[in-house]
C-alpha cells in the first residue's frame, strides 16, 4: 500500500456514476492501485483488480447473480469480496483467505468516490451542490500526464489567465494582479480578493473580477466570483492515478440563466482545460517542489506558496519533492 496516509485516507473520484450500470464492470487506477468498479443492486463497489487465485484482472470478468466472476477459472466472489464458488472444485471448502481486498466507495455529485484507507471525514465539499439557484455542469474526465499537486497549483495561479487564456479568462493588455489575502490552517486554504481583468464569462463578471479561492483537500479546489451580480464558480477534483498521471473532473456553476446548453458549456471548459494541459505536462521538476527555495516566487504567487506550505505541513509526499 502507498505510504502517504493523507491521500490514502481521503476520498478520490474515479468515474461518473453513470459509467457503471447495474451488472457492469469498469477498470481504473488510483494512487498506484488498480481497481475494479462494479455495481450490485444499485450499490457501487470498489475492489482491488486482482483475483487471488492466479492474479487475473477481475475487470475482465462479468457480473452474474450479484457475483463478480473471474474470467480465467470462473471463481465467483460475492458483494463482500469473499469467494463463494470454485467451479473446478464445487464441493470443496473455500478458505476464508480466498477473498478480494475491498475498499470504501460511495456516490456523490454524480461521481464515484473511493478511499483506499480509513477516511475520518466525508467526501470533499462542493459548496454549490445543494444550492438550487446554481446551474451545475460536470465536465471531464480530463487525463493528464502530470501529478495532482501540479494540476491544483495551476488552478490556483491567477497570473497565467492573462496569457494562456487571453480574451477568455484574462487580458494580456492588463496583466497586473492586485494584492490579496490568504489564510491557511488544518482545514484548508482561503484566499479572498484574488483579482484580474477579465472579459464577461457566461453572463458574469467583466473588467476587474475578484475571486475567492478555497482548497478543501490536497487535491480539491474551488473558486467563486466575488463581484456584485451573477456568480460564476468552478470546482476541481483531481484523482491521482499514479505519481505522474491524474484524472480531473470540473464542475462549472452559474447562478444566472444563459442560453448555452450543457454540451456547449462543457465544450467551452474543454477549450480552457486543453490549453492548460500541455503547460502543466511540461513543467519541471515534474514533482511539485515543497522546498520554497527550489523556485522563484512573486507576490502574485502567494496562494501557490501557501498551498505548498500547507501540503508540507500535512505531510503529503505523493507527487511532491
Amino acid at each position: 500500500m502507498l505510504n502517504d496516509p493523507v491521500l490514502v485516507d481521503d476520498w478520490h473520484p474515479v468515474c461518473r456514476g453513470s459509467d457503471v450500470g447495474e451488472g457492469e464492470v469498469l477498470a481504473t487506477r488510483l494512487l498506484d492501485e488498480d481497481l475494479v468498479i462494479w455495481r450490485d443492486k444499485g450499490t457501487v463497489l470498489a475492489w482491488r483488480d486482482l483475483c487471488v487465485h492466479r492474479g487475473t484482472r477481475l475487470s475482465l470478468g462479468s457480473v452474474e447473480d450479484s457475483r463478480l466472476v473471474c474470467p480465467y477459472h470462473g471463481w465467483n466472489y460475492d458483494a463482500e469480496g469473499q469467494c463463494v464458488l470454485i467451479p473446478a472444485h464445487p464441493e470443496a471448502r473455500i478458505p476464508s483467505k480466498a477473498r478480494v481486498q475491498t475498499f470504501q466507495a460511495r456516490e456523490q455529485y454524480g461521481l464515484v468516490w473511493v478511499a483506499l484507507g480509513a477516511p475520518d471525514r466525508d467526501v470533499p465539499p462542493y459548496p454549490d451542490w445543494d444550492d438550487d439557484g446554481f446551474r451545475k455542469v460536470l465536465c471531464g474526465p480530463y487525463e493528464l500526464d502530470a501529478g495532482g499537486p501540479r494540476i491544483i497549483e495551476n488552478f490556483l495561479d491567477i497570473a497565467h489567465l492573462s496569457f494562456l487564456h487571453d480574451g477568455i479568462l484574462g487580458d494580456s493588455l492588463a496583466p497586473e494582479i492586485p494584492d490579496y489575502t490568504v489564510v491557511a490552517d488544518a482545514e484548508g486554504i482561503v484566499a479572498k480578493g484574488v483579482g484580474c481583468v477579465s472579459p464577461e464569462i457566461h453572463g458574469t463578471g467583466g473588467e476587474m473580477v475578484l475571486w475567492t479561492y478555497r482548497v478543501f483537500r490536497p487535491l480539491t479546489a474551488y473558486l467563486v466570483s466575488e463581484n456584485e451580480g451573477p456568480k460564476y464558480s468552478v470546482a476541481l477534483f483531481v484523482a491521482p492515478r499514479d505519481t505522474l498521471r491524474s484524472t480531473c473532473w470540473i464542475y462549472l456553476g452559474l447562478d444566472t440563466p444563459v442560453d448555452d446548453t450543457d454540451e456547449e458549456l462543457e465544450s467551452w471548459q474543454n477549450s480552457v482545460t486543453f490549453a492548460d494541459v500541455p503547460i502543466v505536462q511540461s513543467q519541471r521538476p515534474e514533482l511539485l517542489p515543497l522546498d520554497l527555495q527550489a523556485e522563484l516566487h512573486l507576490k502574485s504567487d502567494r496562494l501557490a506558496v501557501a498551498y505548498r506550505r500547507w501540503l508540507g505541513d500535512l505531510g503529503v509526499t505523493f507527487s511532491t519533492a
